[in-house]
């Protein structure tokens, strides 16, 4: 049996990872989304911390190494990397809670950039998303715009933070519809949930 024979009967019996990663992804988001736009007070921020570490975090990466059995670049690329990020976010917040590392005035810069390297990263992720479908493209087209209120928001720029809440709350519903597309059409084996492919 050839290396291609073997790849395609294993991408073929693996089921798609990409409902977990975009569930734990959206549940995530929508957590510390709902601290940013104010909606939720913020000395209660770091309940976002198991989920970000576990679901959005652990679990997505676990998704992202899925990925690499079915020949997805672009979902292993992604997952793997939204994992880490979470993981890498509770991290920080974790040490900032025990007062291990205090970043005093320079917090919204040291988040800032922080945010800014994975702005960069999404960039060009967001560009591929216009050839996986139109449910991913959307994901990542407000990812994209979330990042960047963000970016200006830890840097002082005005309402540009909480902006960033509110459409990270559209990106994590988005993420959180593709997922649950992707479950609802391979268990009842019709398009119970459309998510328009964009890959031709």
């Amino acid at each position: 049996m050839s290396d291609e024979v073997k790849q395609v009967s294993l991408a073929s019996t693996t089921p798609n990872p990409a409902a977990l990663g975009l569930a734990g992804f959206a549940l995530t988001t929508f957590i510390l989304s709902m601290f940013n736009a104010h909606f939720l007070p913020a000395a209660a921020t770091m309940v976002v911390l198991g989920p970000a570490a576990f679901y959005g975090g652990l679990a997505q990466l676990l998704a992202g190494q899925q990925e690499y059995k079915t020949g997805n670049v672009f979902g292993a690329t992604a997952f793997s990397t939204y994992g880490a990020f979470w993981m890498s976010l509770a991290f920080v917040f974790l040490l900032m809670a025990l007062k291990v590392v205090d970043f005093g005035s320079a917090t919204g810069a040291a988040l800032g950039i922080f945010l800014i390297a994975f702005t960069i990263f999404n960039t060009y992720m967001w560009i591929g998303s216009f050839r996986v479908s139109v449910g991913v493209c959307v994901v990542f087209t407000t990812l994209e715009l979330t990042f960047i209120l963000l970016d200006l928001g830890n840097f002082g720029v005005g309402v540009a933070g909480t902006l960033g809440g509110y459409i990270g709350i559209i990106c994590a519903l988005s993420a959180w519809y593709t997922s649950a597309a992707i479950v609802l059409n391979t268990v009842y084996k019709k398009v119970v949930l459309p998510i328009g492919p964009l890959d031709k």
